[in-house]
C-alpha cells in the first residue's frame, strides 16, 4: 500500500511517472542498460536531455532568449550562484524577504558577496496572521538586481502578485511552486528552482536565465557556477545528475498530457482550498497565514493545543499519512500538496483531521 506523503521536499513524484521510470530502469529503449547506467555523452542520453528541455520550455513557453541550465547544488548553490553571477564587487542587490529561505539567500549574499538591501516584507495584521506585505517591495536605486521567493515552504507563505522593478532584473526561488501556476518568463531575469519538490527526485536544479545576463560572472566564480560556462557546454561541463534530468523530462510529459499547468494550478487551488476551509471552520485547528498569501503547495497549521502534537503525528502515521511535523524553525504541522499528490490525498488528510479533532472534544 503506498502512503501519503505530505513531506516539503524531497516529495511525492506521480506514480504514472515511477512507473514507467520503472519499466526502463534495467532496460532503457532497448538497449539493454538503464538510463541511470548510461554516459551523459552518447547521443542515446543526449536526446533525453534535449528533449526534456524542449518541453520545459514548451509547457512554460520559454522564450529564446532565456538559456535552461540543469544544474547541480540545490538552492543554496544557488544562492551563491546569483551574486557571484550578476553582482559586481562594488554593487548592491535588494532581497525581498518574505520568509525562511529568502532570509537564508539574503544572509548568504551579505556575509560572503556584497552588499544587500533587506526589504522586510511580511508581518503580522491585526488578526495575528502573516501578511505579505508589497508596500515594502520597492526597488533601491542603482540596485543590480532584486530576489524573490515566490514560495516560503517553511512559514505556508506564497506570492501571488509580482512587484514592479521596473529595469532591474527580478530574480525568483520557484524551487516549492514551479509549474504549480502559470508564470510570465519574460517578468524576471532569472528563476532557479530545485527539481525534488514538484518535478523529479533531489539533487537536480534548474536555472532559467535571461541571456543578456550571461558573461558577467566575477573572476573567481566557480566555473560550475558560472551560468555562462554552463550556457556553453549545454549543462554538460561536468557529470549532470543524468537520472534526475531523465525524471524531470517522464515529469514533463506527464504534465503536459494532463493539460498544462493551467490543469495543475486547477488541481492545487481545489485541493488546498479543501483543506484550509476546513482548518478555518475548525476550533481545533489554526492557520497562521492570511487568507489573501496562504501558499497553495504548503499548507502550515497548528493544533491549539500543542501537547497533542505528538499524539497527532503518530496518529497520522498509523494511516499511512507522512511528513506532516513542521519545519524546525517554526513548529507546528505543515501538510505540502505539490503536484504529484492527488485530490485524494487532501480528502484522506481532512478526514484524518476531522476525526482526531472529534476524538479529542473539538471539531
Amino acid at each position: 500500500m503506498r502512503a501519503w506523503n505530505y513531506s516539503a521536499g524531497p516529495s511525492m513524484i506521480p506514480t504514472e511517472v515511477m512507473a514507467k521510470a520503472q519499466a526502463e530502469f534495467c532496460d532503457f529503449n532497448g538497449m539493454g542498460l538503464g538510463v541511470v547506467e548510461m554516459s551523459h555523452r552518447w547521443p542515446e542520453y543526449m536526446k533525453v536531455a534535449y528533449d526534456a528541455e524542449a518541453l520545459l520550455r514548451k509547457i512554460m513557453n520559454i522564450p529564446e532568449n532565456y538559456a535552461v541550465l540543469f544544474e547541480q547544488g540545490g538552492g543554496r548553490g544557488q544562492f551563491a550562484a546569483i551574486p557571484l553571477n550578476l553582482l559586481p564587487e562594488d554593487g548592491f542587490a535588494d532581497y525581498f524577504v518574505t520568509g525562511h529561505w529568502s532570509s537564508c539567500a539574503e544572509k548568504e549574499c551579505a556575509e560572503r558577496y556584497g552588499k544587500t538591501v533587506r526589504h522586510e516584507c511580511f508581518h503580522k495584521n491585526e488578526d495575528g496572521q502573516y501578511v505579505v506585505d508589497f508596500s515594502q517591495m520597492k526597488v533601491t536605486e542603482g540596485a543590480t538586481y532584486a530576489y524573490i521567493c515566490l514560495n516560503e515552504t517553511v512559514n505556508g507563505i506564497e506570492v501571488f502578485d509580482l512587484p514592479d522593478t521596473g529595469d532591474v532584473p527580478l530574480i525568483a526561488d520557484m524551487s516549492s511552486n514551479i509549474l504549480t501556476r502559470p508564470i510570465d518568463v519574460t517578468k524576471f531575469g532569472a528563476i532557479i528552482f530545485g527539481a525534488q519538490k514538484n518535478i523529479a527526485p533531489a539533487g537536480l536544479t534548474v536555472t532559467i536565465v535571461r541571456r543578456d545576463l550571461l558573461g558577467k560572472a566575477r573572476k573567481y566564480c566557480p566555473s560550475i557556477l558560472d551560468w555562462s560556462v554552463l550556457d556553453k557546454y549545454e549543462s554538460m561541463y561536468n557529470t549532470p545528475n543524468s537520472f534526475a534530468w531523465y525524471m524531470a523530462g517522464l515529469a514533463f510529459e506527464w504534465i503536459e498530457g494532463l493539460g498544462g499547468v493551467q490543469e495543475l494550478e486547477r488541481r492545487n487551488i481545489a485541493k488546498s482550498d479543501m483543506l484550509y476551509d476546513y482548518i478555518d471552520s475548525s476550533d481545533f485547528y489554526k492557520c497562521q497565514v492570511a487568507k489573501s498569501d496562504r501558499s497553495r503547495v504548503n499548507c502550515v497549521f497548528n493544533l491549539n493545543n500543542e501537547e497533542l502534537n505528538q499524539e497527532f503525528l503518530a496518529e497520522a502515521k498509523k494511516r499511512n499519512l507522512l511528513g506532516l511535523k513542521g519545519h524546525k524553525v517554526l513548529g507546528g504541522m505543515r501538510a505540502s500538496l505539490y503536484n504529484a499528490m492527488p485530490i485524494e490525498g487532501a480528502e484522506v488528510l481532512v478526514k484524518f483531521l476531522k476525526e482526531f479533532a472529534q476524538s479529542h472534544g473539538g471539531k
